[in-house]
């Protein structure tokens, strides 16, 4: 089976990494703006990486199929969450 691979030559499992690490880096942010709410380089900071996140999750979804309900694509006649496989049944993986 030919895996799909991103423009940047990512695979499926490379993204997940990647976007966990985001994911990491945005919550860690998140806690150090609780005690620096005006720090302007960690905003800017976390906004960079909030908005990479959304272009990693967008690209994600358009390969492999959403990763979470927010990245589903509205309309059309399926719920297209419900038809991808539950990580107990090899998705996200």
């Amino acid at each position: 089976m030919q895996r799909k691979m991103t423009q940047n030559n990512k695979s499926k499992s490379e993204m997940l990494k990647e976007i966990s690490m985001i994911d990491f880096v945005i919550v860690e942010m998140t806690l150090y703006l609780d005690t620096h709410p005006c720090e302007k380089q960690a905003i800017d900071y976390v906004n960079y990486y909030i908005r990479k996140k959304n272009q990693m999750l967008a690209e994600y979804s358009f390969l492999y199929g959403p990763l979470t309900v927010s990245s589903v694509q509205p309309g059309g006649n399926e719920w297209t969450w419900a038809l991808e496989p539950m990580p107990w049944e090899g998705g996200c993986q």
